[in-house]
């Protein structure tokens, strides 16, 4: 049966990858970018290698975070049933670290992005008979830091960028515990795979970016996983394909989690 899902960050690496398999497989798909032209040009490309014409364009810059309200809004409105979200769009390297609001750039793309967007379409994501939220994590996982978060402070792009990682994993849990009718997931899709992100970031990569293509298809799709709300899946822990495993003991603290989305909740409002 044909499902409607969303894959953000999917003009490249292996959120277009993903978004490809979905539509070989004869899936509605909505590809997300910043750059309409890219976004139409990936679409084309996807319409043409798959013969699939349910393929739709989501624009967004997601380092601003108006424009993901915006966004989330039109979806809320257009897309009335989503039956899998996956909230892959991230950043690791760039030159404007802060963004307009002078938040670090990091944490607002990979964690506070996708807490706008996917509590806008949360009813519509619900709609679906078997909804799922995969939420991409990292084995890059470190305490998240209230200056750093609410922009009073900087830290080092690693130490940021695992920050962003662990906010996202903590808030997967708790959507998980907010939410049981979603089976919500994160994910460690692979370190360094073969990426632009990675490549930017540490100029090699250790594994194919099908690797994380793989684990997303199958966490998406894949009835072996429909009881596994709530969980972390490590896909650096085996080969060809990991296993759940442990977050970091922070994702795990009923009190770190409610502060985080207090300062995370107040951040949004102001």
């Amino acid at each position: 049966m044909s499902k409607a899902i969303i894959v953000t960050g999917s003009t490249d690496g292996i959120g277009k990858l993903t978004a490809l398999s979905f539509a070989e497989k004869g899936h509605t798909v909505y590809v997300h970018g910043r750059n309409e032209a890219k976004v139409d040009t990936v679409i084309s490309e996807i319409k043409t290698k798959t013969n699939n014409q349910n393929i739709h364009v989501l624009v967004a810059d997601f380092s601003d975070l108006e424009a993901v309200s915006k966004l989330a809004e039109q979806i809320k409105k257009n897309i009335p049933k989503i039956d899998i979200l996956i909230n892959n769009a991230g950043i690791f390297k760039t030159k404007e670290v802060p963004n307009k609001n002078r938040l670090d750039i990091r944490m607002v793309v990979n964690y506070l992005a996708p807490y706008v967007l996917t509590n806008v379409i949360l009813d519509n994501i619900k709609q679906s008979e078997a909804p799922r939220i995969i939420n991409l994590s990292s084995a890059a996982q470190a305490p998240v830091s209230e200056a750093v978060l609410i922009g009073k402070k900087k830290d080092s792009e690693n130490s940021t960028y695992a920050q962003s990682k662990l906010a996202l994993t903590m808030w997967s849990f708790n959507l998980a515990k907010q939410e049981p009718t979603i089976n919500v997931i994160a994910v460690n899709p692979g370190s360094l795979l073969n990426t632009k992100m990675a490549n930017e970031a540490y100029g090699q990569h250790w594994s194919p970016a099908e690797k994380g293509m793989d684990i997303l298809i199958d966490l998406a799709l894949s009835e072996d996983y429909k009881n596994d709300s709530g969980k972390y899946f490590d896909n650096d822990k085996g080969d060809p394909k990991g296993y759940f495993a442990p977050a970091h003991p922070d994702a795990y603290g009923d009190s770190k989690i409610e502060r985080l989305l207090s300062i995370t909740n107040q951040l949004l409002k102001e």
